[in-house]
């Protein structure tokens, strides 16, 4: 599951989601917190929200053809800005060749039902339960055993990452993804750069409040 900063977190059970064919049986499509939602019929419904934030919201649902329950992101009018499409681009790109496990996965981009009507983009991700942030904000509590994992598993992904040459420039709360069994995947990839790139790299990153945590990463 990817969520994007500031996100906010849907009951899981009440707020299922049932879907309509369209384009001859091809695709699902849902209405989703007033917002189109439309994917391949491998996704079967019902899909569930379970977020939402500044760069598009995020629905789980079941592939059929695994049936294993995954997290589908839809970046809404994502070419309206250069900037974002880049971001968008970006992350996809340096996903693709990244493979760890505490790296969030990207399991499919879903094509549109036709090639003239792109405007939005849906990525398909594991599902994870929560973020680092819900965590934090909730009545759990974290013992020190916690906290070490956590950061064991932070330490061991960001090795991963910059062995191949990539700079994260975004690690927060919301980005480090959580399961029940409190493995954790670094997510959002989307500010991300690769030592490589010729290109000048931004010194303002968007979330400020964790300047000194990027500065690592």
């Amino acid at each position: 599951m990817a969520k994007e900063s500031e996100s906010t977190t849907d009951p899981p059970s009440e707020n299922n989601i049932k879907g309509v064919l369209v384009h001859g049986g091809r695709y699902f499509q849902y209405n989703v917190f007033g917002n189109l939602f439309e994917v391949s019929n491998k996704y079967v419904p019902p899909i569930r929200p379970i977020g939402r934030g500044a760069y598009g919201f995020v629905c789980a649902a079941v592939n059929s053809e695994t049936h294993e329950e995954i997290a589908i992101k839809k970046i809404g009018k994502a070419f309206d800005n250069k900037v974002d499409a880049k971001r968008t681009l970006r992350e996809i790109k340096l996903l693709r060749h990244l493979e760890h496990e505490n790296v969030v996965i990207i399991k499919d981009i879903i094509r549109p039902p036709k090639k003239e009507n792109f405007i939005d983009v849906y990525i398909v991700y594991e599902l994870m339960d929560t973020d680092l942030h819900q965590i934090i904000r909730s009545d759990q509590s974290l013992n020190d055993d916690h906290c070490q994992y956590f950061l064991y598993q932070i330490l061991r992904g960001l090795k991963y990452i910059h062995s191949a040459n990539v700079l994260h420039r975004d690690l927060k709360p919301s980005n480090l993804l959580l399961n029940a069994n409190c493995d954790l995947k670094i997510a959002d990839f989307g500010l991300a750069r690769t030592t490589s790139e010729t290109e000048f790299m931004t010194e303002y990153v968007v979330t400020r409040w964790y300047q000194s945590t990027r500065a690592a990463s």
